[in-house]
């Protein structure tokens, strides 16, 4: 058996681009709600707007400038944000299809790698969310894709969005292991980064498209991370965790 991470008690993942393709899920929503309400942006053009505002909504919470809120509530006002850029009337949208468009993010298919390599990497170790959204959000996105996770960890217990330290270390504390113990699995070179800083250990998987064809960012890992891998089924096998039954 391999000793990769042999001594790692669990695995925490990001899961907005390293676990679920969020770009054609958003897109896929967006669609007939810009078609219904006559909003002439490309639906992929749309997704990407409001992911755009992600980092600076949490970092208005993790500044201090605001106090804590859900990643729900951010994205509803980010939500309409992007609808106000576009000249969205507001008064003729229905309240419903609004909730219904925010929850876009719990409705986000995995990549076509993650069950299989999650379901392959539980036979070896406890997993489980580690991302910025909130529980509630993860639950649902989890049922969606049928993601086998054994607990959901991360901003909301913390009540902290990472990149700061205690979303890392209030998670490990959750699961009763040292930081040491716990390793995170990302697409993102600064998550990991943030992560090490805590005592983590790191692995970088490949998610070259999902910011799209045009992509920039994090093609590679940027530092020597614990591990890298293309995808979950491939660091399933370098972890030398079993193939599943057919």
């Amino acid at each position: 058996m391999t000793t990769l991470l042999h001594h790692i008690g669990f695995l925490g993942f990001d899961v907005f681009g390293t676990v679920v393709d969020w770009r054609s899920g958003v897109a896929r929503a967006a669609r007939p709600f810009l078609e219904r309400y006559d909003i002439d942006v490309d639906p992929f053009d749309f997704a990407d707007e409001w992911r755009s505002l992600y980092q600076p909504a949490m970092q208005a919470v993790r500044s201090g400038e605001r106090p804590w809120v859900r990643l729900d509530v951010l994205q509803r006002e980010n939500l309409e944000t992007v609808l106000a850029r576009h000249g969205a009337d507001f008064g003729a949208i229905a309240g419903a299809d609004l909730a219904d468009l925010n929850r876009a993010w719990e409705r986000l298919d995995p990549w076509p790698d993650a069950v299989e390599g999650l379901t392959r990497l539980k036979q070896r170790f406890p997993i489980g969310a580690l991302s910025n959204s909130h529980i509630a959000g993860m639950l649902h996105l989890s049922r969606f894709g049928r993601l086998p996770w054994d607990a959901i960890l991360g901003a909301e217990i913390a009540r902290s969005y990472k990149p700061q330290p205690q979303a890392y270390l209030k998670s490990a504390e959750t699961v009763g292991l040292p930081p040491h113990e716990v390793a995170l699995v990302a697409a993102h070179n600064s998550d990991l980064q943030a992560a090490r800083a805590c005592g983590f250990r790191t692995v970088f998987v490949r998610r070259p498209q999902e910011h799209g064809p045009k992509q920039r960012t994090d093609l590679a890992p940027e530092h020597d991370w614990d591990v890298v891998a293309d995808n979950l089924i491939e660091l399933a096998d370098l972890l030398g965790c079993p193939q599943l039954s057919r």
